[in-house]
């Protein structure tokens, strides 16, 4: 055989665009082509290149041989249409051996693995079993180290289809069919909006569990349970219905025509959605009425979704708890006015043209009624039951006749559930609140200036702690501001429910301070104060929630944070005599070791002395309330090299309109908290971003975004304290010339660090125009000097630094300020400077403060004052102990 460079038919079959041997052979016996000799040619590799086509699938999988045995998994998704509660992906979980199916709703494929890790402990628990082999597709969400680990760790194995092969996961990809088959028949037999399709999907999946399969001789639900499925109490989907109301007046309707969308998971009944008041709820007992219309329902999977960072969604309703939808209403107004109104936004969501969208919880209800309504009415109830036995332990009011010319103020249930580090709903809390904004001045209220402790007084605290090794406890105050005496009169309408039958003409004469009360938390904090004082601890000057008790060696401190206490002290015994004591004045709540405080993660390796502070979970949540949480990650919180300005505010109505549904000012104020207490590396960000809160821009939005991505990169880094052989404070400071480019004036910055890790640190724009370099880093050092003089006061008090006697080591880069610092010098270029920076000459000659040269490159604070490469950023954000990872073991 000739090679095919020299072969007359592989000519020819590259002449006529690459045809099979068979078309040349006949063309060539037709007489059509030139005379040659035919002959074989060797494979084409341009062929092989553009014809290869997969083998026809002719294989079947080897079935499971009892319960959990395989288990099939899919995503399914994006829809066309968002769901309620703005769901728009659905995860599907098959067993092969019984078809028994779960499906879950989804707002990002990112849920996958979070979902897998409920479905596994839901099933594994009730059949006792392990799940053995778990079947999926190629999908990104299922190749994650995340995964890939809990898998490894659980024992189970995984099974990946070929890529390109979806028919490999062939149970998975029918199942996804069906349920869509089903939910597009459902609705196009209902009269709902195609947003209902998820409780569609999940009735569905609840029915099929019911039905018999091809594939499996009973019904998956009878393999599944042992049992036989009863189908006396199903119902048409989408069907009316008229369901007796809770409560009613003797002329209004006794029952709401309402519409079935589903079955309850948890409790018996089903659930019904009412148009009129666009809420999703339980109830047991209804009578149906015949009569549906139908309609074509288009319902599809986006095979290729555009890109979008931020999908938009619609509702923050979760199918499966009472949710309200609130209807647009139109007040009529009370007064006329010229003034224009804007319509109040009542909605769980805030959304721009460009899909960026504001989440707020909506998982917890907002009325009374709602909370006695809904599927966890049994928990709300017996949560105010135990805020209305703490009111009358503390006897906290008196019924009394209303006075003659005294208007009541109002008052109001409010409902939270509390979390704990992991973001695991703990406790139920129900908290009766007082409409403290309806008081007045000088008649039921006069002073209200309440101090909590300052977070880096916190951190010092907690620094010292694991230099010296000492325990760190932590409490909590129940019902901290019912121990508030009231010294004026104020009078309050009885609570929603609770009120006396008999005596409901009467109102409550309040004898102690209550959530709300404009004055509520200075009284607890002066009867916090005068009663820790009788104990023997000793306020800190500097710091008015900071007390110490030493007894001889022994030494306890103090922190208040209105209602959360830290007790850091070396004697275990005089600790436990503490907390006893509080509990006698206080009704107090004993948390054992600090864990997870103000929402910052304490963890502790005491053998070698060290404590890091996080805040992920708090920055999750930040992350998924701004939707950023399945964003892209960011390598730098702001762009080497950006300069911001009011030039970039938005320019014409249009663009204001849009920006003004931006979240703008609540994004700074959420990054600002993780900022103040363990995020130094977004201060400049922040700083730089936070200008422009008034008028924000599309730049500045975007800038602002970059800020959460990079926070996503790093949301699970620490800020340690430990590994340093001396107790001591090191502080740098640092300034940009004129980085603000609308007002020409400078950035300072400062960072001061302890036992290796920073303790406070500070970047803002500068009051005053900076003539030259040297006066903006005179003006940045003269600045940290003030908070160097504050740290050596508050840390001189507690009395166990002897250190700090010694002038605290400030650095700066700038020959010219520090030798404007160490001595006056009469120089035409400083001679305008305002007196108060000169305050650092002063600080400087009594020693408090020694101002020291630093390289350039050396000088930690430069990230504080101007955006850096990544390179240098991430060196200085390790100088400041802040690490991406944990070395921390938890006890």
């Amino acid at each position: 055989m000739k090679p095919n460079e020299l072969n007359p038919t592989y000519l020819w079959h590259c002449r006529l665009g690459h045809i099979n041997e068979k078309r040349i052979s006949k063309l060539h016996k037709d007489g059509l082509l030139d005379s040659f000799d035919y002959e074989s040619f060797e494979t084409c590799r341009s062929c092989l290149l553009g014809k290869m086509t997969k083998v026809p699938f002719t294989g079947k999988g080897e079935r499971a041989s009892d319960l959990l045995g395989l288990i099939h998994i899919d995503v399914c998704g994006p829809l066309n249409t968002l769901a309620i509660g703005g769901f728009q992906y659905f995860i599907t979980f098959t067993d092969d051996y019984s078809r028994y199916g779960y499906v879950y709703l989804m707002k990002h494929k990112s849920e996958s693995f979070e979902k897998f890790k409920e479905f596994k402990n839901e099933v594994q628990n009730q059949l006792g079993k392990k799940i053995k082999t778990l079947r999926s597709d190629r999908g990104g969400e299922y190749l994650s180290l995340e995964f890939d680990d809990h898998l490894k760790e659980c024992g189970i194995l995984s099974q990946l289809t070929p890529p390109g092969t979806p028919q490999w996961n062939g149970v998975s990809e029918r199942r996804n069919r069906t349920l869509l088959d089903m939910v597009r028949s459902m609705m196009s037999h209902a009269d709902l909006p195609n947003s209902f399709w998820g409780h569609a999907l999940l009735t569905t999946a609840y029915t099929l569990n019911r039905v018999p399969s091809k594939t499996v001789e009973k019904t998956p639900y009878e393999i599944w349970s042992g049992k036989k499925p009863h189908m006396s109490y199903m119902k048409i989907w989408g069907c009316e219905v008229y369901v007796k109301r809770q409560l009613s007046t003797k002329l209004e309707p006794r029952s709401d025509k309402c519409l079935f969308v589903g079955y309850p998971k948890e409790t018996k009944g089903y659930y019904f959605y009412n148009p009129s008041e666009g809420k999703v709820f339980v109830a047991e007992k209804e009578f149906i009425s015949k009569g549906i219309s139908g309609r074509k329902v288009e319902l599809e999977e986006i095979l290729e979704p555009q890109s979008i960072e931020e999908p938009m969604e619609e509702h923050e309703q979760e199918p499966q708890v009472v949710v309200e939808e609130q209807p647009a209403q139109v007040e009529q107004e009370q007064r006329r006015s010229n003034r224009i109104r804007n319509q109040l936004e009542r909605y769980g969501y805030l959304i721009t043209d460009q899909g960026d969208v504001l989440l707020m919880d909506q998982d917890e209800p907002v009325t009374y009624q709602e909370a006695i309504t809904g599927p966890e009415s049994e928990k709300w109830l017996e949560a105010m039951k135990s805020e209305m036995d703490s009111m009358y332990t503390n006897k906290v009011w008196n019924l009394v006749e209303p006075p003659v010319g005294v208007n009541p103020i109002g008052c109001k249930w409010v409902f939270k559930k509390k979390t704990d580090m992991d973001g695991k709903v703990h406790t139920y809390k129900a908290r009766l609140v007082a409409k403290g904004y309806k008081q007045i001045q000088g008649v039921d209220y006069d002073e209200t200036l309440s101090p909590v402790a300052m977070i880096k007084s916190v951190r010092i605290l907690l620094d010292i702690a694991a230099y010296h090794d000492y325990e760190i406890w932590q409490m909590d105050v129940k019902t901290a501001f019912l121990n508030g005496n009231l010294l004026e009169d104020v009078y309050m309408t009885q609570p929603e429910g609770f009120g006396i039958p008999k005596e409901d003409h009467k109102i409550c004469k309040l004898q102690r301070s209550i959530y709300g009360l404009k004055q509520a938390s200075r009284s607890w904090n002066l009867r916090f104060d005068e009663t820790v004082k009788q104990y023997g601890f000793i306020k800190n000057e500097d710091e008015p929630c900071v007390y110490k008790k030493v007894s001889g060696s022994l030494i306890v401190f103090l922190v208040l944070y209105v209602d959360d206490i830290l007790l850091i002290g070396n004697d275990v015994p005089t600790l436990q005599q503490v907390k006893t004591w509080l509990g006698k004045c206080f009704s107090m709540k004993d948390l054992g070791e600090a864990a997870y405080i103000l929402g910052i993660r304490i963890y502790r390796d005491r053998s070698q002395r060290l404590l890091g502070l996080s805040q992920s979970t708090y920055i999750d949540k930040v992350l998924r309330r701004f939707n950023m949480h399945d964003s892209k990650k960011g390598f730098i919180p702001m762009q080497h090299g950006l300069c911001l300005s009011k030039t970039q505010s938005p320019s014409t109505k249009e663009e204001r309109d849009r920006m003004n549904k931006i979240p703008y000012a609540s994004a700074i104020g959420s990054i600002m908290y993780a900022m103040l207490c363990t995020r130094t590396d977004v201060s400049y960000a922040l700083s730089a971003t936070s200008r422009y809160q008034s008028d924000p821009g599309e730049s500045h939005w975007i800038t602002v975004k970059n800020i959460l991505k990079y926070l996503r990169r790093t949301k699970d880094s620490f800020l340690i304290f430990g590994n340093m052989e001396e107790l001591a404070v090191v502080g740098y400071t640092d300034a940009s010339f004129q980085t603000d480019k609308d007002d020409f004036r400078s950035q300072s910055g400062y960072v001061f660090c302890l036992n290796g890790g920073a303790v406070s640190w500070k970047s803002s724009k500068q009051e005053t125009v900076a003539d030259s370099t040297t006066e903006a880093e005179y003006i940045a050092a003269s600045s940290a000097a003030k908070e160097a003089v504050w740290i050596k006061k508050f840390i001189s008090e507690l009395g166990i630094v002897p250190s700090i006697v010694d002038p605290i080591d400030l650095y700066c880069d700038n020959n010219g300020a520090i030798a404007q610092a160490k001595e006056p010098r009469s120089h035409r270029r400083s001679k305008h400077i305002l007196r108060r920076y000169h305050l650092i000459r002063e600080i400087v000659d009594r020693g408090d403060v020694k101002i020291c040269k630093v390289p350039t490159l050396d000088n930690i604070a430069d990230p504080l004052t101007k955006p850096l490469a990544q390179q240098k950023h991430d060196g200085h954000t390790r100088s400041m102990d802040q690490s991406y990872g944990s070395n921390f073991k938890t006890e």
